[in-house]
């Protein structure tokens, strides 16, 4: 029951606040009551109208709300506006600090009861947790988000950030299969449902994006590109328009479009420079570099990543700082800088763990592998290949798990190990049978478009 439907507590408040200013019962009812009714509306043995505590209020000086509730009018747009600030100080990527600004705000949304405010600040806290790389905190995070809103009677809709950072913090554990199932069942629910809200939509779509082209479903990632890329002229927020162009990328990329993925990654780029959000920024300098790397300008690509680092670093992005210097490898190792390059996937790899990045540290292992047979190791080959192996049969990364096969196919076949060799390739023709329908189940219902 709500303080509002409780006349006790009601009459309690009112007598506080008469006392707190010195007026009698009698002050306090006049003109338009008498004090017998002040005193049995104080004792709680009578249940105030509407317009009775308008009076009251007035009398006392204080907000017809905050005398139903006992919260001051200014406190929801106080916070309000401090949710705004730690918003901001997350998108300018001083994750710490909006942390610390989200916990704040969390226990004093706790205290007033404030539903929409408390999943607000849990959802900040989740982002910092994805940012910092904390993925189980922000993990536990999200789901305090979606049971607060679910509550608190919030529609689907309202639900589907905590849900994406749920999804998003397993598919960068590795957890692949799951995130798409999230996702997937929630863009299911909603077009089934008639929840087309444009903003929702598009928040799923780009965040499947990702986790469809690690698993080697290309053909859902490219259709998930389609209606995301559809659905932004009716998306009122441009930090989600910014983040679709960059997901989108990745599918034009892999369909050999490079000249309009940096299209899109340079809309994605101006979008988040006009919105200051640097962290997204940072993830644009590093696409950018990874498809300057796929046309063979390492050059460019190098100069990119390393600003992407950069940024990243000095923000303490952790997970995102380790798959940009994974890309930096590369592009280090085609140039010419093995020994730089191998040096920086070590730091990578000190960094990671199966339950904390295990994509990243798979492409670690399988580069330091690439540099190791380069240099006729072998021995060492091997063995990252096999540690690349068994993160990426663990994530369901089909796409990648293929070409790794194939990678410790080829390193068994010329060292005369001929039938291991055959067992590799034969696992990643399993892996390449029908990429996207091995591990996923229908597609999910189609949004109007």
């Amino acid at each position: 029951m709500s303080d509002r439907d409780d006349p006790k507590t009601i009459g309690r408040r009112v007598q506080q606040l008469r006392a707190d200013r010195g007026l009698t019962q009698r002050q306090l009812a006049e003109p338009a009551y008498t004090p017998a009714y002040i005193s049995t509306l104080e004792a709680g043995r009578a249940r105030a109208s509407d317009e009775a505590l308008r009076h009251i209020a007035e009398r006392l000086g204080v907000a017809f709300e905050e005398i139903v509730t006992g919260r001051p009018a200014h406190l929801v747009t106080d916070l309000r506006l401090r949710l705004t600030e730690a918003r901001r100080a997350l998108a300018t990527g001083d994750a710490e600090a909006a942390a610390e600004q989200y916990t704040a705000l969390l226990a004093e949304a706790e205290a007033h009861g404030f539903a929409e405010s408390r999943a607000e600040a849990l959802l900040g806290l989740g982002e910092c947790g994805l940012e910092s790389g904390e993925l189980g905190p922000a993990r536990s995070h999200f789901e305090h988000a979606e049971q607060v809103l679910a509550a608190a009677g919030a529609p689907l809709p309202a639900r589907v950030p905590a849900l994406r950072g749920r999804a998003v913090s397993h598919y960068l554990a590795g957890e692949l299969r799951y995130a798409v199932y999230l996702l997937e069942s929630t863009l299911d629910e909603l077009n089934r449902g008639g929840l087309h809200d444009p903003d929702a939509l598009l928040l799923l779509y780009a965040s499947v994006i990702g986790p469809y082209m690690d698993m080697g479903a290309h053909a859902r990632a490219a259709q998930a590109a389609e209606y995301a890329l559809a659905l932004a002229p009716q998306a009122g927020d441009p930090a989600l328009v910014a983040r679709m162009h960059r997901s989108v990328a990745r599918t034009l990329l892999a369909e050999g479009k490079v000249a309009e993925a940096d299209a899109s990654l340079g809309k994605a780029a101006e979008l988040y420079r006009q919105l200051q959000i640097r962290t997204e920024l940072a993830n644009c300098h590093w696409m950018r570099g990874y498809v300057y790397a796929q046309n063979g300008d390492l050059e460019r690509a190098e100069a990119q990543l390393r600003e992407a680092r950069a940024m990243l670093t000095a923000k303490r992005a952790a997970l995102y700082t380790s798959q940009v210097a994974v890309e930096l490898a590369d592009v280090l190792h085609r140039r010419g800088k093995s020994e730089e390059a191998a040096a920086l996937l070590r730091e990578v790899l000190s960094d990671l763990s199966p339950e904390r990045g295990a994509l990243h540290a798979a492409a670690a292992h399988r580069l330091l592998g690439i540099i190791a047979e380069d240099a006729r190791d072998t021995e060492t080959a091997e063995e990252h290949y096999v540690r690349a192996l068994s993160l990426l049969e663990r994530a369901g990364a089909a796409g990648d798990l293929a070409d790794l096969c194939r990678l410790l196919g080829d390193l068994l076949r010329r060292s005369g190990r001929v039938e291991a060799a055959l067992d590799a390739y034969r696992t990643g023709l399993g892996h390449r049978t029908a990429p996207g329908t091995t591990t996923l189940g229908p597609a999910p219902a189609q949004p109007p478009l």
